[in-house]
């Protein structure tokens, strides 16, 4: 949780769903938002935004069952997703990535912790029944690789009911706007074990299972215990709000019961019919688990070779026509993108733009990760997932003021993949730190592995950004402006690029000058404050970039670029497009830490000598 000021705070995480969602697509999917919803509920805020990172193999039936998880459960609780990241590649195929990223807002003074603070104070569970769906999902799934008895898992994905989450919501909203609830968690991976081993940490707990409501019968006391079943959230409650409590969750016709208490013991202790079936000191289960020395071995990565592109036009057309880079429009129209009348810029350019209504400030929010380079590199990868995730922000006029990650991995118990874990966090680390922006909460999704092949290193991270003024957000580029190009003193390279992938073989050593990429971004927020528009230049290079602004802003441009391939379609190294007033040009805007220049004139209706309609063909799959 963030303070925002004017005594707004702001909550954000984003979690995985990967293994559900390669064996049970929609399902998968769909309870992966519903997870995150309640992850952010629990800390007493209202979720406002969705956004989610999805990585197939190809936009296939699986990917598009997924994308229907994913808006079904979204569009039915009335979030709206303003954001995200697809990546196609065949690295994913047989163990596709959903990653899915919540934000919420909270009065500053109303953050509801997960522990239990009392002893004598009323365990409350409530939500839906507890069935057998979703038994094993942390241990069978999560915690396990794929193979060819992926069918055989059904049974651990979890089954969602996004209309029972609504009301979960509310309920949970109200209980801590009336200040009802001294804690409250949600019922997550590893279900009741889980929420209430984090509960008990500082104290204990006493819970009576066979108080839990059922929708099966015969239920096992383990089985109560470790179901994830969905919809379902754990409050701590002083004895004397108790009816109180009851009376909200009733109003919204939830199942509810009084499952246990907490303790002064230290021991999280589960009875059934007043007989204890398991008890065990709860901070054996958190803060002093076992740990795990994982072995790392370094590995070399391959040495690049000769990237030979087409002539650039016909490079653009080819890239924006790729699966890896064309429009995603096909996919975020299945979104409900305006629901609670909060966003100001949709998804499609950098980042979404959300106002906190009544004001007129608003957050700036993305989701990006990274694979391909971390196959050579895992900590420039994980330094790039952080700037690039920065820039995004940055571009629609917010200033980064928190990440939150996901790292996707192989088996870590392979020293390559330990290696890769390791230097993928000291990565993000060193990027958090020339930026000065804190990562502030995260989730780790490790086995994703099928048989035996991993998948590549793939941080993802979200960022949250500050905007002072929604009403200056960069709208699009627009006739006579003057486009600048900002770029930062790393390298360009196609080591690890789109154009490696499509006309070479991955290989090479990218760098990163951090003191420049922090500047950059910060150049990009101050910028864009007064700029018509400020893009950053990703996945692609500059010439993709390019034809990205002229078809958001629907005007073409007339540019001064040499014809040079590393120019117009290297990578890594920062680069941020700026169109604005000739007159509000600044000679020298950010010293030597970042080059500005000026590379053309928006005007006309084409780039770079190809007319838009055609770029909009090959960019829209028309082509």
């Amino acid at each position: 949780m963030l303070d925002l000021g004017e005594g707004l705070a702001v909550a954000f995480k984003v979690e995985s769903h990967n293994h559900p969602s390669a064996v049970e697509p929609f399902q998968g999917a769909a309870t992966g938002v519903g997870g995150i919803l309640r992850d952010i509920a629990a800390m007493g805020a209202r979720p406002v935004a969705l956004l989610d990172g999805l990585r197939f193999g190809e936009p296939d039936d699986h990917f598009s069952r997924a994308v229907d998880g994913v808006g079904h459960y979204g569009n039915c609780v009335g979030v709206p997703n303003v954001g995200g990241e697809i990546v196609f590649d065949e690295d994913y195929a047989s163990n596709c990535l959903v990653n899915a990223m919540c934000v919420g807002l909270l009065p500053a003074e109303r953050v509801v912790r997960a522990k239990a603070t009392a002893a004598g104070a009323l365990v409350v569970l409530y939500g839906a029944t507890t069935g057998r769906d979703g038994i094993g999902g942390a241990s069978v799934l999560a915690s396990a690789e794929l193979g060819d008895d992926d069918a055989d898992k059904r049974p651990s994905v979890q089954v969602g009911d996004p209309f029972t989450g609504k009301r979960l919501i509310e309920v949970s909203v109200e209980l801590v706007e009336r200040g009802l609830v001294r804690s409250l968690q949600d019922c997550g991976a590893a279900g009741l074990a889980s929420s209430l081993s984090e509960m008990a940490a500082d104290y204990g707990i006493d819970v009576r299972l066979d108080r839990v409501p059922q929708r099966e019968e015969g239920m096992e006391p383990w089985e109560v215990m470790i179901s994830e079943s969905q919809e379902r959230m754990v409050a701590i409650v002083e004895p004397e709000r108790l009816g109180e409590v009851e009376a909200v969750i009733d109003r919204w016709e939830l199942h509810r019961a009084v499952i246990g208490e907490v303790t002064a013991t230290g021991i999280l202790r589960a009875t059934w019919n007043g007989e204890e079936v398991g008890a065990i000191p709860a901070r054996l289960l958190t803060g002093e688990c076992p740990r795990y020395a994982v072995a790392r071995e370094p590995r070399t990565p391959p040495s690049e070779t000769t990237t030979t592109t087409p002539p650039a036009r016909q490079a653009l057309r080819e890239l924006l026509a790729s699966p890896a880079l064309r429009s995603r429009a096909f996919v975020t129209r299945r979104y409900d993108q305006l629901v609670q009348s909060r966003t100001v810029r949709r998804p499609g350019l950098d980042a979404a733009v959300l106002r906190l209504r009544p004001e007129w400030r608003g957050i700036a929010v993305t989701l990006d990760g990274q694979s391909r380079l971390g196959v050579l590199d895992p900590r420039l990868a994980g330094q790039l997932a952080i700037l690039e995730a920065a820039r995004n922000v940055a571009c629609a006029g917010g200033e980064p003021i928190g990440f939150t990650d996901c790292l996707n991995f192989g088996n870590p118990e392979k020293p390559e993949v330990g290696w890769e874990l390791a230097e993928a966090i000291e990565g993000m680390a060193l990027a958090c730190e020339a930026l000065g922006v804190p990562v502030v909460s995260g989730n780790v999704s490790l086995y994703n592995d099928t048989d035996g092949r991993s998948i590549p290193p793939t941080p993802v991270v979200g960022c949250v950004g500050l905007v002072p003024d929604v009403r200056r957000v960069p709208r699009g580029w627009r006739e006579g402006d003057a486009i600048l190009l900002a770029r930062s003193r790393s390298p360009l390279t196609f080591a690890g690029s789109e154009a490696q992938a499509r006309w070479g073989s991955l290989g090479g050593s990218p760098s990163l000058d951090l003191a420049s990429e922090g500047a950059l971004v910060r150049y990009a927020s101050r910028v864009a404050q007064h700029a018509s528009l400020v893009h950053d230049a990703a996945e692609g290079g500059l010439a993709v970039a390019l034809a990205e602004a002229a078809l958001w802003s629907a005007a073409g441009a007339e540019l001064d670029l040499e014809d040079d391939a590393l120019t117009l379609f290297g990578e890594v190294g920062g680069q941020v497009i700026v169109a604005l007033p000739s007159g509000d040009v600044e000679p020298d805007p950010t010293g030597a830490d970042v080059e500005v220049r000026r590379i053309g004139t928006v005007g006309g209706d084409a780039l770079l000598g190809i007319p838009l309609a055609e770029l909009a063909c090959a960019y829209e799959g028309e082509a």
